[in-house]
Parts: structure tokens; sequence; C-alpha cells
């Protein structure tokens, strides 16, 4: 005969205090008394006892979980952001479940369905790019769980949003290049309906304009944020008779494939042409040469986003709109030099 499971009755009795008391201290910790938590924390770990996540979220009616829509898992730019939201989440006995979204399969009807406050508890979007049919249902309130945009967010501005200063960011990446001598300064940029790419483009093109420079037209490639974006920036570069001698380039990623590229080639980075990246993921400082570029807080965006996404939870009425912006940092390594003329 398997032997019962504890229950609180057996936590309360051997901690000597009633079973209000045991659920407080395990489900509202900050309620009860240091010395009181301490000790229904040892009884329940001496008698097994477990809290019933399920059942505890049925009372509250709350599913326990969040949804987190990526836009693509693969980017290894997502990591730290997510890292940052689990990291919250566990602070919150709240479980996560990564949904990404510009896969094949992944049709606006399925992304609805986690729309609904029977599915998740609330949302996180990684993604500014949703279709209008799901930002119209998640703004409508009906029913809706709250949702909150980290990194990205809508051009019209209707949810809270934890964001990096994308435009400063912009500045300082021209500002450097700038600095180093370069006057012809090129860039690769990210989609063009993506408000990272018009917050970056604002940045970069009043960082010019405040140095006396301008953007040649013939100097700007049009790009994903992607490897293989920054490899095709590469070849059309190539193809120029007059180049620009330094590129900001709007992600690490594109950096990354725009430089291999030209190494096919024989073209030294930065001996002839520097090169400024955005994000300061993890293998831009492993990279050759190492990646000068505009690191992202990532680990607390993810963090900012979930802990404002459980206050949202927990309010019963609409909460405010929100925008929380995190400023970024120039990090200077091996891919830039000054010009040599």
């Amino acid at each position: 005969m398997e032997p019962k499971a504890p229950r609180i009755t057996d936590v309360a009795r051997l901690a000597g205090v009633s079973t209000a008391t045991v659920s407080r201290a395990l489900s509202k910790p900050e309620t009860v008394a240091e010395s009181t938590r301490n000790t229904v924390l040892a009884a329940a770990e001496k008698t097994g006892y477990r809290v019933n996540l399920s059942a505890r979220n049925l009372r509250r009616q709350r599913t326990g979980a969040i949804v987190v829509l990526v836009p693509n898992i693969g980017n290894p730019f997502f990591s730290e952001i997510l890292a940052g939201i689990e990291t919250a989440l566990s602070e919150s006995d709240i479980n996560m479940l990564v949904v990404d979204t510009r896969q094949a399969h992944m049709k606006p009807q399925l992304v609805l369905e986690y729309l609904h406050a029977t599915r998740a508890d609330g949302i996180i979007a990684l993604d500014g790019s949703l279709p209008d049919a799901i930002l119209s249902v998640a703004s409508s309130g009906a029913g809706a769980p709250p949702i909150i945009f980290a990194c990205e967010w809508t051009p019209k501005g209707e949810f809270s949003s934890v964001r990096a200063n994308n435009t400063h960011g912009g500045e300082l990446a021209v500002a450097h290049l700038a600095g180093l001598g370069h006057r012809t300064i090129g860039m690769i940029t990210g989609p063009d309906d993506n408000v990272l790419t018009h917050a970056r483009s604002k940045g970069a093109a009043q960082g010019l304009a405040e140095r006396g420079l301008t953007l040649d037209p013939a100097h700007v490639f049009a790009g994903d944020f992607s490897l293989d974006a920054g490899a095709l920036a590469a070849q059309a570069w190539l193809e120029l008779s007059q180049r620009p001698s330094a590129l900001f380039c709007q992600s690490d990623q594109m950096a990354f494939g725009f430089i291999s590229e030209l190494a096919r080639h024989g073209i030294s980075v930065p001996g002839d042409v520097s090169i400024v990246g955005f994000d300061d993921i993890a293998i831009a400082q492993r990279f050759i040469p190492a990646l000068t570029t505009v690191r992202q807080p990532r680990k607390k965006l993810g963090l900012s986003a979930a802990r404002l996404l459980i206050e949202h939870i927990g309010t019963h009425s609409s909460p405010a709109i929100e925008t929380t912006i995190l400023e970024v940092e120039l990090i200077v390594r091996d891919s830039t030099r000054a010009f040599a003329g």
C-alpha cells in the first residue's frame, strides 16, 4: 500500500501552527513573521509537503503560465532576454511557454489562441511585427490577458513596453566612427517596417548631422538583421566605385555576415573598413576581429518586462500603458580603428 502524500495539516501539526498560517507562509511569505515562516518551511521540507500549484491557480482563476512570443527562437540575440524573463518568473512560481511566431506553421490563429485568460495569464511579445488581427484582440480587453512588449514595440504604442534606447545607440555608433576620423560612413539597416530600424536610423542620422556629415543613399544597404543580409551588403559594398570607410550595422549578426564575406575577398576589417554592430551578443567578443558594438542590456530587458507583466497580472483593472527605456553602451573592440586616409 502506497504511503499517503503529506498534507497541509501534517505541516501545521509539526510546526505547531494553524493550517491558515501554513498557507500564508507558503503562498504569501511576506505576511508572516520570519521565525514563523522558517518554522513552516522546515516542517514542509521534513514532511515532504509540496504546494499544489494547479489547485492554487484554479482558486485564483489563473493558469500559472505566461507565453513569450519570439520572432526567431534560433537567433542567439534572444537567449539573454529569455534568461531574464525566466529569472523573474521563478520568483513568482510562474511557468513560461515560448512560441516562435515566424515558423512556417505558425498561423495568426494559433497565436490568437493564447490571447485568452484560459490559456495564459499574460504575454510577453518580443515581436513588434505581429499581425493587426492579433493586436486588435490583445488591445480589446475582452478577456485577453495583459501583454507587454520587450525589445520591440508597436508603432502606435498601445501596449506597455520595455526597450533599449535604440536611438541613442545609433548615435553612439556613428559618433565613434566619426571620432576616429571617418567621413564616409555607411549603414546596413533592418527591415524597413521595423521600429528598431527606424529608431537606430534616426539616431545615426542625428549623430552624423551633429558632426556635419551626411549619409549617402548609395552607402545604405537594406537588411533584415540576419547573417545573410550582412553578406549580401558586403557584396554590394565590394561593387561600389567609392566605398565608405566605415559602416554601422544595425545588428551584430549582419556585422558578422559582412565581415566574413569581405574576408573571402581578402578585405581586412578594420584595415580596409571599420565596422560597428548593435546588440553585443555573446560571440561578439570572440569573433575575429572582436566586434565593436552597441550593447543592449538584454537580460535586464527580459527581467524588467517579466516583472512589469507580473504586476499587470495582479491588477484586475486595465493597467496604464508604461514605457521603460533602458540605456545602451558602446563597447569598443578590434573591428574599428582610426581612418588612415
